[in-house]
């Protein structure tokens, strides 16, 4: 009984960490080099998902800052007919917060892969 008990744990915790790197679906993804090339461009919202201190220490101009933790609350802010380029330092929270606002009926949600750091 011990041992299933271990091994379900196991691949429980496996299933967790594997999910946590698999693409969103329905999520577009975009390097630093693409995100430059549409940066400020017409019809298009970009939202920066890290904490408001990581935002104001270094952020690119044209992103609004809605914190991860606030995304779903703040949502109503945005308006679900135009594209979304939501970003963060590595990738990972970005990938997070498009798969809220994805799940929110968000239909054109693109996330930069590696984040900030991407873009450096």
């Amino acid at each position: 009984m011990n041992t299933i008990l271990s091994t379900l744990f196991i691949v429980l915790a496996a299933s967790f960490i594997i999910s946590r790197f698999l693409p969103v679906k329905g999520v577009q993804n975009i390097n630093g080099k693409e995100l430059k090339s549409i940066v400020g461009k017409k019809g298009k919202q970009f939202i920066d998902v890290r904490t408001l201190g990581e935002y104001r220490g270094n952020h690119m101009k044209g992103f609004q800052n809605i914190p991860l933790n606030e995304l779903a609350s703040k949502a109503n802010q945005l308006d679900k007919n135009k594209e979304i380029i939501v970003i963060c330092q590595s990738g990972m929270r970005s990938k997070q917060a498009a798969k809220v606002l994805k799940k929110l009926g968000f239909q054109r949600v693109i996330n930069v892969s590696g984040g900030m750091n991407a873009c450096n």
